[in-house]
């Protein structure tokens, strides 16, 4: 049988991963679910962009780096954009099946948490939810022993001649590299002097803003859906998200402006 457009997109298969859990069906929980099926192709997505963006910061490849960064913030603004299509669904609308969630919950997604990790953020309570299904627990394991971003920033820096200290992970919970005003120091003189690598700096600066203006825009659709209730599945709901706001994760980048 001959390759067609929906045998090699597998589009059948595909229309038929929209199950409704409530009954009588909800006109809105197909959105909610079309909506959230992709945010996890374009999470996939993004990782697959950062396990190419990785190793082309530690070979120095400036252009794939820049390039792949760019892929990647051009996903994350439509990530974003996909919030203003969610919230043509009123709280109402969305509490006609919120209780047919049972215990779902996008605190279970293990693909942003991948994305985190690779970021330089570690949720050790959002790892442990997946805990009991050994397979995703394998990858955020995985993830972990992986080189972040900012690691991978850093050696390209050193590569290109630059003496920035390695870093090291202090913390267990949130951002796990601390600020280092050495680093703050090099940079301040290393980024006006190295086009290249500044322009690296800048877009990796952009990808935290990114992940910045999701965090903000997701607490805020959930405000306004469920306001302080606890989210779906029990979990915290806006008062976790709200926590997660304002979390640089590459604050050397950010502190270095007030030296430049």
């Amino acid at each position: 049988m001959a390759l067609t457009y929906g045998s090699y997109l597998k589009v059948e298969e595909l229309l038929k991963l929209q199950q409704l859990q409530s009954d009588p069906p909800e006109h809105d929980e197909m959105l909610f679910i079309v909506i959230h099926q992709t945010y996890e192709l374009w999470f996939k997505q993004i990782l697959h962009e950062m396990d190419k963006l990785g190793p082309a910061l530690v070979a120095g490849e400036t252009w794939h780096s820049a390039k792949t960064l760019r892929r990647i913030l051009t996903i994350m603004k439509t990530l974003v954009g996909q919030v203003d299509i969610l919230e043509t669904m009123t709280p109402m609308e969305f509490n006609s099946f919120r209780d047919f969630l049972a215990s779902s919950s996008g605190f279970q997604s293990w693909q942003f948490r991948e994305l985190e990790i690779l970021c330089g953020v570690h949720s050790p309570q959002a790892i442990e939810v997946q805990k009991d299904v050994p397979e995703q627990y394998h990858r955020l394991q995985q993830r972990l022993a992986q080189p972040t971003l900012w690691a991978g920033f850093v050696a390209y820096l050193n590569l290109r001649g630059h003496d920035i200290p390695t870093p090291k992970p202090v913390n267990d919970a949130g951002v796990i590299y601390d600020p280092c005003e050495a680093t703050q120091a090099r940079l301040a003189h290393l980024l006006p002097r190295d086009p290249e690598a500044n322009l690296v700096a800048e877009l990796m600066v952009d990808l935290d803003e990114g992940l910045q203006e999701w965090r903000y825009r997701h607490v805020k659709m959930v405000e306004r859906t469920i306001g302080t209730k606890r989210g779906s599945g029990g979990s915290p709901g806006a008062a976790y998200l709200h926590k997660t706001l304002h979390r640089y994760i590459f604050p050397d980048l950010w502190a270095v402006r007030g030296l430049l």
